[in-house]
């Protein structure tokens, strides 16, 4: 037998250890900039960061996400924050915690009538703060806000989310995983 398999056996898993955590940003953006329900709500995610809790998202307004009076849909307004808190908490935090939305609260400010941009950031400060809460085995609530701005930097929505976080070892929910990882592996 040749040694071709044992040697594409290598390769792939020095690719994995060295060239997959490089690409993963940038797979995970182009990922979520063709998930279907965000291209038909022109939501783009501009800048990703999950070591560093930080996530830029905007959204042009188009014939598509515009409502009955012209402005920023409301419900797209919403969609630009969706996931992204509890994508970062649990990349951060990682597989030893269940991470899940438990509410969210969206307050809107102002009409939007231009491209509207949002910056979610998770301090490096909250994950030892959540570890340390989670440390007994309790449920963690967590609430995060950020402010939708437009491209004058007037805040058009304020999106408040609370996140449940505990120890996957106390928790009923041992088999949640992220599709994520399914880009690591």
């Amino acid at each position: 037998m040749s040694l071709l398999p044992k040697n594409l056996e290598n390769l792939r898993r020095k690719t994995k250890k060295n060239i997959m955590p490089l690409l993963t940003p940038h797979l995970l953006k182009l990922r979520i900039n063709t998930y279907a329900p965000y291209v038909g709500a022109s939501i783009k995610v501009e800048h990703v960061d999950l070591d560093q809790g930080l996530c830029v998202v905007s959204m042009g307004l188009n014939a598509l996400n515009k409502n009955i009076v012209g402005t920023q849909f409301g419900g797209s307004l919403y969609s630009m924050v969706d996931p992204f808190y509890m994508l970062m908490l649990m990349h951060q935090l990682g597989s030893t915690y269940v991470v899940w939305d438990k509410s969210s609260h969206i307050e809107f400010v102002a009409p939007g009538n231009s491209k509207v941009t949002t910056r979610m950031k998770i301090p490096s400060t909250e994950i030892a703060t959540i570890q340390e809460l989670a440390k007994e085995g309790e449920a963690v609530f967590r609430e995060y806000t950020t402010d939708i701005v437009d491209d004058q930097q007037k805040v058009i929505a304020t999106v408040t989310k609370t996140i449940y976080i505990r120890l996957r070892k106390n928790s009923k929910s041992k088999d949640q995983s992220s599709h994520i990882d399914n880009i690591r592996s």
